[in-house]
């Protein structure tokens, strides 16, 4: 029988999002190894906040939940209750598994909502580069099989095509076939035929339509910029809300998005954090209106 989810994870969670600390836990998935997490993030009391599951980046293969502490801060700053989760990494975990993982742990904080975001939570997905891919797969997986409901998606410089040839990642790694995400591609894949599965790689799904809401951010000298921009518009051209920019002042991205240190580029901060409040403002409906009596 599937051990149930934890109660314990969910009341600390709750706990941490109550008082404002930054507190790891491990949750307990139906039917798999339990899986660690840190919640960021300040719940005002009697107040509802979006509560985002966030992905952190290391190109499928490298990567903890230190490594997506930047971003988790800069969302829990702008007002959300954050969820990051340490998901297993290949190539000893390569496709499916980092992407169930992160499915069942999506359920889990649907199940939590109320109790971490409040009554009403809207729940997003979240992450940057490898990340950034699993936000946008398990997007999916939540449209195909129509639970639970999302309230957005936030990719930021997400790797989304492993045979992309884009002017941005050949720039980015001086048309060497030789690079870090290559490599990153080549174990969480694991075999050619996954490169065909949309759960694996977002940008080649040939049905985009019905999905939540997307923001997309990329830096100017980012590897990831072009096929992020392309998969924006393919989103855009299935009738979904996108909302992309290319950051002037995001250098050094992605990796200043989950360098373990602070990225030291306070301008560009500021504009990813004015662009989550943004989203989340757009995302959330207004509240409904009393009944006259």
């Amino acid at each position: 029988m599937s051990p149930r989810p934890s109660s314990r994870s969910a009341e600390a969670a709750a706990l941490a999002a109550a008082q404002g600390v930054e507190a790891d836990l491990s949750i307990e998935l139906p039917g798999r190894e339990p899986v660690g997490a840190r919640v960021y993030g300040l719940r005002p009391r009697g107040e509802t906040v979006p509560l985002v599951l966030h992905f952190h980046g290391g190109t499928f293969i490298c990567g903890n939940l230190d490594n997506g502490r930047n971003v988790a801060r800069l969302l829990a700053g702008a007002g959300a209750v954050v969820v990051s989760v340490d998901y297993p990494l290949a190539p000893e975990s390569p496709f499916p598994e980092p992407i169930e993982v992160g499915y069942a742990a999506l359920e889990w904080l649907y199940k939590q909502r109320v109790k971490l975001g409040g009554k009403g939570a809207q729940v997003y997905l979240a992450g940057e580069e490898a990340g950034g891919n699993l936000a946008a797969g398990v997007a999916l997986i939540a449209r195909d099989r129509a639970h639970p409901p999302l309230a957005g998606q936030i990719l930021l410089s997400p790797m989304l095509d492993p045979c992309a040839g884009t002017a941005s990642l050949r720039k980015a790694t001086n048309d060497s076939a030789e690079c870090r995400w290559a490599t990153g591609w080549e174990k969480y894949l694991s075999c050619p035929s996954n490169a065909m599965h949309p759960y694996a790689v977002p940008s080649g799904s040939l049905r985009l339509s019905s999905l939540a809401p997307a923001l997309v951010l990329v830096g100017p000298d980012d590897a990831m910029r072009d096929e992020a921009m392309t998969f924006a518009g393919r989103l855009r051209a299935a009738g979904i809300d996108v909302t992309s920019s290319v950051l002037p002042g995001a250098a050094n991205w992605p990796k200043a998005l989950y360098d373990p240190e602070p990225s030291g580029c306070k301008a560009c901060e500021a504009s990813v954090q004015q662009h989550f409040r943004e989203f989340f403002s757009a995302t959330t409906p207004p509240p409904v209106a009393p009944k006259p009596s």
